[in-house]
């Protein structure tokens, strides 16, 4: 997701908020603190992570002697690993958002 279908999510999801007759005990923190913006950090992690498994691999197949088989193949598991993480999350917030949206009012 990007930033503005974050930031679309979010006052959606605050203009239901405030028509609701139940409001919620406290705000969620905005700042460095807030959801969206831990999203993007993580987000910008895994970036990080596919951007240095593919130097590797690329340094290996040019014959790079300071680069083993075996850090290529751990940096690409890693990579695999935190994109699968971050695709269930994205999963997860859209079946979340969906679910609200079909709630009865």
């Amino acid at each position: 997701m990007s930033d503005m279908q974050i930031q679309q999510v979010i006052t959606q999801m605050r203009a239901l908020a405030e028509r609701s007759p139940v409001k919620p005990p406290t705000e969620a923190p905005e700042g460095p603190q807030g959801f969206a913006h831990l999203l993007k950090q993580s987000v910008d992690s895994v970036n990080q992570l596919q951007a240095q498994s593919s130097s590797l691999a690329t340094a290996f197949q040019q014959g790079d002697p300071n680069v083993t088989l075996a850090q290529v193949m751990v940096a690409g598991q890693k990579s695999s690993i935190g994109f699968e993480a971050t695709l269930q999350v994205r999963n997860h917030l859209l079946k979340a958002y969906r679910d609200i949206m079909n709630m009865p009012v």
